[in-house]
């Protein structure tokens, strides 16, 4: 499943008109992090939202890319010289 999408400002719906959803598995290989790290971002309340069925969490592609957002390390934006 991949969260990209033409359109960035509204979710990917399916034939119900609802968005597509990412388990903890398929979160963690697009991120390229463990498995166990995203449940230990769970336990200490980081990471993005998720949604739970029963013993299952799904996340929301929408709240996935407004996490990703959310992580920009500032320091890496790049620097603007205005030099005149």
């Amino acid at each position: 499943m991949s969260i990209h999408n033409e359109n960035p400002t509204s979710p990917p719906t399916d034939d119900w008109g609802l968005e597509p959803l990412m388990d903890v598995h398929e979160l963690a290989a697009y991120l390229g992090i463990p498995i166990s790290t995203v449940y230990d971002w769970r336990v200490h309340g980081k990471g993005p939202a998720a949604y739970r069925f029963g013993k299952h969490l799904k996340f929301a592609i929408s709240d996935v890319r407004a996490w990703i957002a959310q992580q920009r390390d500032p320091t890496s934006e790049p620097r603007r010289t205005d030099r005149r």
